[in-house]
């Protein structure tokens, strides 16, 4: 079964190898039918932080769990 990936932007650094990603997707609403965004905020591992920083796009893909909370790993900055 291939793993789920994702896009977003890093919003927290401040974790030992943890960043934290939002990913923001559009929803219709079902009776109105305006579109919104919706977001969720995903922490996601990485071992060596250099080159990454707040504020950039990045994809990461689903894993085995790492820790309580984290399912995620950083692949790759997307431009």
């Amino acid at each position: 079964m291939p793993k789920r990936k994702l896009t977003g932007k890093i919003i927290s650094d401040k974790m030992e190898k943890t960043f934290v990603v939002r990913v923001e997707r559009l929803k219709k609403h079902p009776k109105y039918k305006k579109v919104f965004k919706v977001h969720k905020n995903y922490k996601a591992h990485i071992d060596n932080k250099e080159g990454y920083s707040v504020g950039e796009k990045v994809m990461i893909e689903e894993t085995s769990p790492v820790s309580k909370d984290k399912k995620w790993k950083v692949i790759k900055k997307v431009a």
